[in-house]
């Protein structure tokens, strides 16, 4: 028996098979394309987006804290921590996609539950709500951290900068105006 590589070949259409031999052994391992289809961009990013909703949820709940707080929250740190009264229900209209009204309505919560202040026509985020804010991320870390770590650093840099440029570029085009109730 011959001590060199076994030549093993498949038809190009097919899997890839590859052999080798050892010790008059011929081990076959073959290797097939993914036959699914990559993801389209929008429903890898809302399938990702739900998952950590999911989790975000949890942390939520375990807090005590509403989803539209922790967005306040959110956007207020954004603003640097604070804003004027009128540039933050701008931002909370704007990202959060609430009339003015709503937005308004955030900002008095906000102020209610003392998580944030107002210093003339400014408001800003409170010690409260900053060691709210950063509880609330400490125990996100605590879920997530462990799924991110086992991923490579320089592809999650690079899928973060992806990100933030797909989201700057949405949100450069105009909002299609929503449908009505019989058009769907």
């Amino acid at each position: 028996m011959s001590s060199g590589p076994t030549q093993c070949h498949r038809p190009e259409a097919g899997p890839r098979l590859h052999c080798h031999q050892h010790e008059g052994i011929i081990t076959m391992t073959s290797t097939q394309e993914s036959t699914r289809p990559a993801l389209p961009v929008g429903q890898a990013v809302g399938q990702a987006e739900a998952s950590l909703t999911r989790l975000l949820s949890g942390v939520l709940a375990e807090s005590g804290t509403s989803r539209e707080t922790y967005l306040g929250l959110q956007r207020l740190t954004a603003l640097g921590g604070q804003a004027t009264r009128d540039a933050y229900e701008r931002d909370l209209s704007d990202w959060l996609q609430l009339d003015r009204a709503a937005a308004g309505r955030l900002a008095d919560d906000l102020l209610a539950a003392g998580v944030a202040a107002t210093e003339g026509d400014a408001i800003r985020l409170t010690a409260q709500g900053q060691g709210l804010r950063e509880g609330i991320l400490a125990a996100s870390a605590e879920i997530i951290g462990p799924m991110l770590a086992s991923l490579d650093r320089v592809d999650l840099e690079t899928t973060i900068r992806t990100l933030q440029e797909i989201t700057r570029r949405a949100r450069a085009i105009p909002a299609r105006t929503a449908a009505v109730e019989g058009n769907r």
